[in-house]
Formats: C-alpha cells, structure tokens, sequence
C-alpha cells in the first residue's frame, strides 16, 4: 500500500512539469493508481447501493412502525404497533391492513409453512397468525410466569424459533413488575413445546438474526450498545460467544453475501467480520427494524418511526424465513 502511495505522489508531481499530451496520460495512471488505494465510498461504485437508487417513503400516517418481514413472494408486512395493526405492503405498490387488532404486535418473521409470527407485545405472548389471519397463541409464559415482552424473532431453518424478551413497561399492560429474573434470550421447539432459555448474561437483548445455514446467530444487546454472534449448536444451544460490533440495535437483517444491518440511526451495515461497509441514512431521525423484500429480494424495506421507506440494492437479501 505504502508503494501505491508513493506512485501517486510522484504521478502528481510529474504532471505539474510535463506536456500537455504526457500530462494526461500522468493524470490517467495517477487515477489508476488513487483507485487502488482509496476504498470505493458506501453508497458509491462497489458500494451496496444501486446506482442511483435513494431512500424513498412508502407509506406514512403511522405511529410508531416495526417489525417488516417479507412473505415468501415478497410482499412486506410490518406493524404500527400504539395503533394495534398489522399492515401489508404489496408487490403492487398497495398498502393494506391485514389484522387488526394484531395484540400490539412488535416483531414479525414468517415461517416455511407461510404462517406470520408476531412477538405479541399485549400479553406478552408469541403469536402465529395464517393466511387468513387465525391467531394460534404459541408462546404465553416461562416455567409459570410472564415472559417480559417478546420483541424480535428469527426463525431457524429446521423449525426453531429463537426470540429476544427484554422488558420495556407499556402504558397499556395490565399487571405488575417484572416476573422474569432479567431480560434473556429464548428458543422454542413447536414440537413438544419446548422453551429453553439460551442466552442469559445481556443487559437488554432486541434485535436478532441468524444466517441461512443456521449455523450463526447475532444478537443485539441495545442496552450495553454491543452486538454478539454464537454458534448454533445441534440442540439448538448457543456457544463461542462474541463481540461481532461495538452497536446496538432495535431490528436487524442480513443478506446473501452475510453482511449484517443494524438500525438505530439510519440503518449500518458490518461484513461478516464485524467492520462497518455502509451506513443508509433515513430522513426520520429513528429507525427501528429492516427486512429484505420485493419480487428479486433487492429492495431493502425500513420501518423509521412513522414511516415505512425502502432503497434498492445491489445485493439480494436472504428472507425473513
């Protein structure tokens, strides 16, 4: 790299004494020779963005947005939680509500089977909802007692669906302080009804997302401002704790190339080794969770406070399955 440097340097110089025709050609091999030593700007050339692709707003007239996840076909759902509802963009550019009530759902995922998850925030509950819009309640407490409130959810390819359950005291819940003994991380086998407990040393978890083989698992820890990945273990047990970035997040997402999306301010993005490659910035000052959609999976979907935007990318996301 040092080399590349001094090339450029004496290209520079060169230029300020030679000819006109050699001096063009100086500055050609002085902008060849930039190119290799200055990374490609995010959001420019080589950068995730599509060229010429910028944040637009979809939808509006909402209170507080989260929760986007896209259907296999890539219609996004996503909820506008103080006002109950569950609403659907479509691949028709139509906005739509789907359920409502929806028991103030928070996050969202779909399962193989086409069936909606939703961290039920009312009840502090784990929902699945059909087609059609039946709820089956899947989730309602831990060894006898209410969970905090599940906030966000990713759904393993063999079935297992892992949540997070930090607390965050709403205006509308009827009951008293915290029944849990802190704020962990869980993971439910649909068969047998099984719930484990997998990650209990965070502050307040939020955000999470696995990669498509299942193998790795990211877990935002808002509270302490920190993200970590672990591996997945045959039993659906974490292991090999680490710090995969020094942020935080509401929701998050990951897309085919492994790169990872944080929201919180506009939305960043880190390479599967944990070094910031992109931030997207969003006119609402908050952004709270991101989900891959569209036809070709290459519109990345932002829920921002009130609002719903999205930006075309160059890269394809994996699904909220």
């Amino acid at each position: 790299m040092g080399a590349l440097r001094h090339a450029a340097t004496d290209s520079l110089h060169a230029t300020q004494t030679a000819p006109n025709a050699k001096r063009w050609r100086l500055l050609g091999a002085l902008a060849a020779a930039l190119a290799l030593v200055v990374p490609a700007a995010w959001g420019g050339e080589g950068g995730l963005i599509a060229p010429g692709a910028k944040v637009e707003k979809l939808a509006g007239d909402c209170l507080f947005t989260e929760g986007p996840a896209a259907d296999a076909a890539g219609n996004v759902f996503f909820t506008d939680q103080p006002n109950d509802r569950i609403l659907k963009w479509s691949l028709k550019g139509k906005l739509s509500t789907f359920l409502q009530p929806c028991g103030r759902a928070n996050g969202l995922c779909f399962d193989k089977r086409g069936n909606l998850l939703a961290c039920a925030d009312e009840a502090n509950q784990l929902w699945s909802i059909n087609r059609a819009g039946k709820v089956t309640v899947l989730i309602k407490d831990y060894q006898g007692e209410l969970l905090n409130g599940p906030n966000d959810l990713w759904v393993h390819p063999d079935g297992r669906i892992y949540f997070t359950d930090p607390f965050y005291k709403r205006s509308y819940w009827n009951r008293g302080p915290m029944e849990q003994d802190g704020e962990h991380v869980y993971c439910f086998w649909r068969r047998g009804a099984k719930l484990v407990r997998v990650i209990n040393d965070l502050k307040q978890p939020n955000g999470i997302i696995g990669t498509p083989d299942g193998k790795t698992l990211y877990v935002a820890d808002i509270g302490a401002g920190r993200t970590y990945a672990y591996d997945i273990q045959p039993d659906g047990a974490l292991a090999n704790k680490r710090l995969f970035c020094n942020k935080g997040s509401d929701g998050m997402t990951i897309d085919a190339q492994g790169n990872v999306y944080l929201t919180g301010r506009g939305v960043t993005v880190f390479d599967p080794a944990g070094k910031q490659i992109e931030q997207i910035d969003v006119p609402e000052r908050w952004t709270a969770n991101v989900c891959f959609g569209g036809k070709d999976m290459q519109m990345l979907f932002i829920t921002a406070s009130k609002g719903l935007y999205a930006i075309r990318l160059r890269v394809k996301g994996v699904g909220s399955q």
